[in-house]
């Protein structure tokens, strides 16, 4: 997750829209930071050598107040990005569903003088840009600004009010809380959603990562002014958060920013850490829907942030399904015979172990027929592993986008806040690169059964029960080809 993956409010108010978009989100994915080179590399170029990027000189220290700080100085525009990352996501709702989220989403809706307009205004009077979001592992808050100091200072200070000391005006506790609860109706009619927080809960039982970072219709309506307040109080404690910034500045000006924002942050240590999720009981579960298409999750636990195998299962992982085109399951599942849109699979490492998912939505009367086919590929992929040439594409497709995925300030700031975050090495994103460069065929397969096993999924499908037809044979020219796009 990077800076930019969190919404940019033109009106600092939450929607929602902009409330459902920021519980799509788990976690950063691994985007190791760079800068394209000076003009474009050709394909026959990139077959032998990645093109060149820039090493980052990161600098990191503490405030006064606990608070971690990761710096970057990027003289080459007159600007810097700054994220603060909490252990603040849903995960430390305790016995309050929700609460997270609706904390997160109140900050910038009043400070002291300002109200959710004027601190709109005012950001957008600077020419500045504020963002926010909550999910399972963290809360963030972003700033982007002019370095000048004319620009840079009223902007860092707004910031560091809305973040540090929001006043939670009741009239947008009670407007928000209205979008959200219109939000769980909606969420009746996906049945993406309705699997999705079926897929946690078996998944995770009753641990804090189970139930959905938005709560619940009962859980929101019992949250109060008082209760927001202490929340703010204990997770957004500077001793809790992690300070990143990049940009047009000297180590000299980012020292006098983080102090100052620390500075207006309560005061407090880091939470505690959460323990690691129990193994979940396998099997299959259904969620009787009334539409054309059965949305089919398959998951199962997979690793945390900090886990060794990190770059092989990442490698191993794009070549099954992480990709687009070309991975084992779309190749299998889409293009030799049209069963889905897209079939995709993915790790997402978090503070304790995360899911391993595989996500499609098929025709419902192929839904039985297609479930097997995509446990029946995974089995096949544990057993064999990947080729030789698949191996060397996936690594030529990663040099080749290395350089360009991060070569944002934006980007950058978004690694440095999850480097902190998950207290890695300062070097993790030259050495993610190196490691999965110098990945062996037997490497990943091995990484690969260590921590998935075809036969211990969780599995969750929501559509209706119809009668099952057999799957079409493979072949190049499918006769049934997949919808345009998505029924939900």
């Amino acid at each position: 997750m990077t800076e930019r993956n969190t919404p940019r409010y033109a009106r600092v108010s939450v929607s929602v829209a902009v409330l459902l978009a920021l519980l799509a989100a788990f976690a950063a994915r691994p985007a190791p930071a760079a800068e394209p080179s000076e003009g474009l590399q050709s394909l026959k170029e990139l077959d032998s050598k990645a093109p060149g990027h820039r090493s980052l000189d990161i600098q990191s220290w503490k405030t006064a107040e606990g608070a971690k700080v990761m710096f970057v100085a990027a003289p080459e525009l007159p600007m810097f990005d700054l994220r603060l990352t909490f252990a603040a996501g849903s995960s430390q709702d305790q016995n309050h569903p929700g609460i997270a989220l609706l904390t997160n989403a109140m900050l910038n809706e009043g400070v002291a003088g300002k109200d959710v307009e004027a601190i709109a205004q005012g950001f957008e009077g600077l020419g500045a840009d504020f963002g926010n979001g909550a999910y399972r592992d963290m809360a963030v808050a972003s700033l982007r600004s002019l370095s000048a100091p004319e620009k840079r200072t009223p902007a860092l200070q707004l910031f560091a009010d809305v973040v540090g000391k929001p006043t939670f005006p009741a009239d947008s506790l009670a407007r928000i809380k209205n979008q959200l609860l219109a939000g769980f109706e909606y969420q009746k009619q996906n049945p993406g959603k309705l699997a999705s927080n079926e897929l946690f809960e078996r998944l995770y039982g009753n641990h804090p990562y189970a139930h959905p970072s938005e709560g619940d219709a009962k859980s929101l309506q019992g949250l109060n002014l008082a209760q927001l307040r202490a929340f703010h109080q204990r997770a957004y404690a500077a001793g809790n958060a992690v300070i990143a910034i990049v940009g047009d500045l000297s180590r000299g000006e980012a020292e006098q920013m983080a102090a100052q924002v620390s500075a207006a942050l309560p005061k407090g240590p880091a939470v505690a850490r959460l323990a690691q999720p129990q193994a979940p009981k396998a099997g299959l579960s259904h969620i009787d829907f009334p539409s054309k298409q059965t949305q089919i999750l398959l998951a199962e636990l997979g690793i945390d942030r900090t886990d060794p195998d990190f770059a092989a299962l990442s490698m191993g992982n794009q070549i099954l399904g992480g990709g687009s085109f070309g991975t084992r399951l779309m190749s299998e599942v889409r293009e030799k015979r049209g069963l889905t849109y897209g079939v995709y699979s993915g790790f997402t490492p978090m503070q304790v172990r995360g899911p391993f998912m595989i996500n499609l939505q098929t025709r419902a009367e192929l839904s039985e027929g297609t479930l097997k086919l995509v446990q029946d590929i995974l089995r096949d992929y544990l057993k064999t592993g990947p080729t030789q040439a698949e191996l060397d594409n996936a690594k030529r497709e990663q040099a080749g986008s290395f350089p360009l995925s991060n070569a944002s300030n934006a980007s950058i700031v978004g690694q440095l806040g999850a480097i902190g975050f998950y207290d890695l090495p300062l070097s993790w994103m030259e050495d993610f690169m190196q490691q999965s460069q110098a990945l062996t065929v037997e490497q990943v397969k091995a990484a690969m059964n260590k921590h998935l096993d075809a036969d211990k999924l969780v599995i969750v499908t929501a559509g209706p029960k119809v009668a099952q037809q057999p799957l079409p044979a493979p072949t190049d020219k499918p006769a049934e080809q997949p919808l345009g796009v998505p029924e939900h």
